[in-house]
């Protein structure tokens, strides 16, 4: 594909994944208030709360790269979590 016609698909790419990010966004912000409570009362993390935040933190930031032409590997849900999250593994 070329460059122009990548810029033109970034619009769209940005508006499909800005809109799922915006909602997963909501729901990682509600997920964190209520793991900050479990932690103060439990006195302990849970591993699958923080994996959820980590990978909606991997996202945003491979959507930000994606949109300012850092790189050309698109964003979810143009491309599948297990892609994205591979290279970030500890």
């Amino acid at each position: 594909m070329g460059e122009r016609a990548e810029a033109l698909m970034r619009i769209v790419v940005a508006i499909v994944s800005g809109f799922i990010l915006e909602i997963w966004g909501y729901f990682v912000f509600v997920l964190s208030v209520l793991h900050w409570i479990y932690v103060i009362f439990s006195g302990k993390k849970k591993k699958e709360f923080a994996d959820i935040c980590k990978i909606w933190n991997t996202q945003v930031y491979t959507y930000l790269r994606y949109l300012t032409f850092v790189t050309n590997e698109r964003p979810f849900p143009f491309r599948s979590l297990t892609k994205s999250m591979s290279k970030f593994k500890k």
